[in-house]
Parts: C-alpha cells; sequence; structure tokens
C-alpha cells in the first residue's frame, strides 16, 4: 500500500473520530440493533400502534443526530454542513429495482409529452431536435460527475451539499432553496395539469373536485415512506416507458402509411413548412424547455442518502440515463417531429398544464385512430401524478438537507422513526393545495410567477454539479490523492463537467437574449422577468446568505477542501481488493457482457 493510502486512512480514521466525540459514543449510523428491536416491538403492538409510532422522533442512540455537533462551538459552519450531511436519519430502502425506474422514467412527464409541443411551434422540428441533443450531452456528462460525487458521497441533500462543501457554503443555499422553489410550485402546477387532463372527456367536471382527489392521492403516496415513493415511482415508470415504447412502434407505422388514413407522411413536414419556425432564435428557445424536460435526472443525487447499497446500485442508475435520452427522448421526438408540423393551430399556445397541446396526442389524432388519443392522455395524466410524487419527494429532501446545514428552520428537518422528513412533506403537501387557484381566473398569472422563481433551477442545478465535481477533482490532485481510491469514476471524466458546464454557460446566454428580445414581441420588464427572474433570485440567495453569516469567503481553496467526511468506503485497501476482484471477474465475460457493463 502507498504512503498516500496511508496517509488517507489515517484521514478517515480522523472524521471517524471527530464523529465519536461529537456523538459521546453514539452508535455508528450502519448499526442495525435498534431496527430489529422496533421490527419485534411493531409486531406486538400491532400495525395500527406502529403507524403512529413511526411518527416519533428517532430513538436517541438510533443513529448519529445533529444536536452535538450544533451546540460545538468550536466547529465552522463548513465542518457542520459535512458532519451533519454525512450522518443523517434518512433510511436506506431504495432498491436496485427503485433506482433503475427512477432514473429511467423520473423526468418522462409534461416537460417531453406536452411542453415539447411549445418548442416544436417555436423551434420546428430541426430546433427541437438541436435543443433535445445538445443538452442530452450536457445532461450525460453533468450526471456521470454526479454520478461519481454521489457513489463517493452518499449523503443526505446530494448536490446542494456537493457545492456548499467544494466550492462553498452561500452557493450551496442557493442552489438547494433554488431547487426546493422549483419542485415547490410544481406540485400544484402538476395538480393543475391533471384536472385540465380530466377536462379531455369532459369538460363540464368541475377541476376543483379532481384537483382535491389527486392531492389526497399524493399525499398518502408521500406519507408512505421513501420505500412508498420508490415503490409508486417504479409502477409510474414502467406505464411511461410501455407508452413511450408502444408511440415508437406506432409511430414509425404511422409515417410509412400504415395508419387507418393510409397517408404516407415521410418527411413532408420538414420540407413543408420548413425544419425551422423561427431561424436560430427559435432554436435557442428549445434549449430551456428541453433542459425543463430533462430536469429530475438529477433526482438520483437525492436518493443516494436512501439507497441500501450506493456503491452498486447507483452506477447502474446513473448510466440508465444514457438509454433514457438516446431511446425515449431523442426517438419519441424525432417521430413527433415527422408527424406535426410546426405550424399546426392546435400547438399555438401550448403550455405545461394543456394536454390537448400535446404534440403526441395530436399525432396519434392526425393518424386517425379512434381511442388511441385518450390512452395517451391518460398516461399524461399518470404522468403527471408521477412528476407530482417526485416533486413533493425532491422538496422534503432538499429542505430537510438545508435544515441539517443550518440554512433553514430547525424544525423543517425533523425525521420520524420510518427516516421521513415529516414536517418538510407535510409542508409541501400542505402547499399543494395552492392548485386551488384553478377556479380563479387569475390562475395563469399566478402560475407564470411562480415558474419565473424556477425557471431556470435545472441549469443552476446542473451547472453547480459540474462545478462541484471538478473542484473535488482538483481538491484530490492537490491533496495527493489518487482516483483508485473511488468505486466509481465518471465516464466522461473531469472534460465532461468542463463541456457540462460551458453549455450551461450559453444555455442561458441564450436564453437572456431570448427574455430581451422574445420572439414576436417588443421588449419589455414584464417578459423579462417572466423569463429570467430565476437568475436574480439566485443572486439575491446567495448575497443574503453572505451578510448572514458574515462569510466573505469566494471559494473553499482545493487543500481545503474535505474529501473524506461522508465517504461510503473508509477501508481504501478492502475497497481497492473488491474493485480489483469485480474487474478480474469481468474480464472472463464475453465481449457483448463487457460492452453491455459499461454502459449500463
Amino acid at each position: 500500500m502507498s504512503s498516500n493510502s496511508h496517509d488517507n486512512d489515517e484521514k478517515g480514521e480522523s472524521t471517524i473520530s471527530v464523529l465519536q466525540n461529537i456523538t459521546s459514543g453514539s452508535s455508528s449510523p450502519n448499526t442495525t440493533t435498534i431496527d430489529t428491536n422496533n421490527n419485534s416491538n411493531n409486531e406486538s403492538q400491532g400495525v395500527w400502534t406502529s403507524f403512529l409510532d413511526s411518527f416519533k422522533p428517532v430513538i436517541p442512540g438510533e443513529t448519529l443526530t445533529s444536536m452535538h455537533v450544533d451546540d460545538d462551538k468550536s466547529l465552522t459552519n463548513l465542518q457542520r454542513i459535512n458532519l451533519n450531511s454525512a450522518n443523517s436519519n434518512l433510511k436506506r430502502k431504495l432498491k436496485t429495482r427503485h433506482l433503475q425506474m427512477i432514473s429511467i422514467g423520473s423526468s418522462i412527464g409534461s416537460g417531453l409529452l406536452v411542453g415539447s409541443g411549445g418548442a416544436l411551434s417555436t423551434g420546428g422540428p430541426a430546433g427541437v431536435m438541436i435543443g433535445w441533443i445538445v443538452m442530452a450531452s450536457c445532461v450525460y456528462a453533468t450526471m456521470q460527475g454526479l454520478g461519481e460525487l454521489a457513489v463517493t458521497f452518499p449523503i443526505s441533500g446530494g448536490f446542494n451539499v456537493y457545492a456548499s462543501r467544494f466550492l462553498e457554503p452561500a452557493i450551496g443555499f442557493a442552489i438547494g432553496w433554488n431547487y426546493f422553489m422549483q419542485f415547490f410550485v410544481l406540485l400544484p402546477l402538476e395538480l393543475v395539469a391533471c384536472s385540465i387532463t380530466i377536462k379531455y372527456w369532459n369538460h363540464d367536471i368541475n377541476s376543483i373536485v379532481f384537483v382535491i382527489i389527486f392531492w389526497v392521492c399524493i399525499v398518502f403516496i408521500t406519507l408512505l415512506g421513501v420505500k412508498g415513493y420508490g415503490e409508486s415511482e417504479f409502477i409510474f415508470s414502467m406505464v411511461k416507458i410501455v407508452a413511450i415504447l408502444g408511440f415508437i412502434i406506432l409511430g414509425v407505422v404511422l409515417i410509412c402509411g400504415g395508419g387507418p388514413n393510409h397517408t404516407f407522411v415521410g418527411g413532408k413536414f420538414w420540407r413543408t413548412p420548413g425544419p425551422f419556425a423561427f431561424g436560430f432564435k427559435g432554436v435557442a428557445t428549445t434549449f430551456v424547455t428541453a433542459a425543463f424536460s430533462y430536469g429530475g435526472t438529477e433526482m438520483i443525487g437525492l436518493t443516494a442518502a436512501e439507497t441500501e447499497n450506493p456503491r452498486k446500485t447507483l452506477p447502474k442508475a446513473i448510466k440508465q440515463v444514457f438509454w433514457r435520452i438516446a431511446l425515449f427522448y431523442i426517438i419519441s421526438l424525432t417521430l413527433v417531429c415527422t408527424l406535426v408540423g410546426y405550424n399546426d393551430d392546435r400547438l399555438i399556445g401550448a403550455s405545461s398544464v394543456d394536454a390537448t397541446a400535446s404534440p403526441f396526442v395530436i399525432a396519434i389524432v392526425n393518424g386517425g385512430i379512434r381511442g388511441l388519443p385518450s390512452v395517451m392522455n391518460a398516461v399524461i395524466l399518470i404522468s403527471v401524478l408521477s412528476v407530482g410524487n417526485a416533486s413533493v419527494y425532491a422538496t422534503s429532501r432538499s429542505l430537510n438537507s438545508l435544515a441539517e446545514q443550518g440554512m433553514a428552520p430547525k424544525w423543517t428537518g425533523y425525521v420520524d422513526r420510518a427516516g421521513r422528513p415529516l414536517f418538510a412533506i407535510l409542508l409541501t403537501d400542505a402547499f399543494g393545495l395552492f392548485a386551488l387557484i384553478v377556479a380563479s381566473n387569475k390562475q395563469v398569472e399566478a402560475f407564470d410567477w411562480l415558474l419565473a422563481l424556477s425557471g431556470l433551477s435545472s441549469v443552476f442545478t446542473w451547472l453547480a454539479i459540474n462545478l462541484s465535481h471538478i473542484r473535488f477533482r482538483r481538491a484530490m490532485h492537490v491533496q495527493g490523492r489518487s482516483l483508485n481510491e473511488l468505486s466509481y469514476v465518471s465516464q466522461a471524466g473531469v472534460w465532461g463537467s468542463y463541456y457540462g458546464a460551458l453549455i450551461n454557460i450559453l444555455v442561458l446566454i441564450a436564453q437572456f437574449w431570448i427574455a430581451v428580445f422574445p420572439i414576436g414581441e417588443a421588449p419589455s420588464a414584464y417578459n423579462f422577468f417572466l423569463s429570467y427572474l430565476g437568475f436574480p433570485v439566485l443572486i439575491t440567495s446567495w448575497l443574503f446568505y453572505k451578510i448572514w453569516k458574515k462569510d466573505w469567503t469566494p471559494f473553499i481553496r482545493a487543500k481545503d477542501i474535505d474529501v473524506d467526511a461522508g465517504r461510503a468506503n473508509i477501508d481504501l485497501d478492502l475497497l481497492q481488493q473488491e474493485i480489483a476482484e469485480e474487474k478480474a471477474q469481468l474480464a472472463e465475460k464475453s465481449f457483448i457482457v463487457r460492452w453491455y457493463r459499461f454502459w449500463c
């Protein structure tokens, strides 16, 4: 073993000793003794009593808590962030199949199925393909960097904590709250989308009735805990995947003239009205829509703290992003752009809550197939419910992480015995009732401004992940650490994160241009802030933290970055031995198996 490895062992041991001293001898978070006792007690008490008890505070000594960390005045803010996030009370109950389905289906929602219609009307078919392919490459590179960080540091909060510890806490504060706001406002928006989707079958139904019904369904699922979320997303994702695969097969048939109309479509919509709707500016408008549709891919980073075996399950889930992008997005959108012209009147004014403007539905209607549009709308309804469910998961885990870092009220970080960030979940569910504004004639304006607060959140989050990965690699280099310590290394490498950062910056520039000079409208402050309000909100959040904590450090120097707290594997000798054995076993497999394992 090299001297660097011995140094690493010493650093790992010192981190553990700090934790043990702070918690005054509390047991390791990996202990299972308490859980076993709880299970036997639960059986004797009955299901209902066990359910009620699950909402109580975590039993002292069951896991490391933040109480002693917060009271220790000798620790800096950054040290508290690192220690608290590394020792969360969240439960590791997500299995491999949960993560794989979450990675495949978490972002197949209204952004792809409905929002792509608006992008098609402004960018044209070529603009849509350029926007989604460019953002796909960006997301792939970003997710690889996130995978490396999440497998190495499977901690509560994921990417907002990475921004705090590898960049500086004020950036983590701004990114964390911006991400929270993105999904916080998404729940009522998706509930409204559900009620509007129902109107596809009956316009006389009162929207409020279905807002309440869908809200109750989501509240029920979210209170089941992380395992309930995993199981529900597994089912939702299966439905979405089957539907997209079915549409791909149907699309090929319709293009070749195999539909009831027997009309050969070919590439006529690419010729007339043409590939581009509004030239380069139209193409620029597709990037943010594409980013919105890919939003949710980074949610795998939030699941790291609740995954049974992060080293083995997270890499598989991360790699699945490539297949989702290649198959479900690019192929399906290619077919949609071939079957629907960008000048179709039904696309005009398309929004993310209007399922009737879905280009997927329009393509099926144009093909003359009866019944299938209703099926596609049912899929959209399920997808919207899935996104609403995922939004509660994202906001509750983000808020819990912010509380652990001392960036949100401490009570919002309450985690019960079932591992639920209970108050964060209830707060998010309660705000979902804002969807009752659907009864008001001001609902469009209200939601427009709510979305404007975090409209660029996905881009900011991905940029923070890129920069965090770059700084982590820089810290490893400066501190003389080897990549052999990592159980998963980004396939795109550090240059992939540089590429992802560049694309995200270019998207922000393009969106600024569109915000100042919108298509078909005169420049106005109203349109600018509606499109770009997220940026001043992010800057204001960053500045607020700087003033609040009186910490004006521009960034954390590479030599001072903590690359040990929260590490999944401290015993580097054992880790490297396991990796070597796995590589030796894989080398004996056929080329097809090795190729599959590399990508999946």
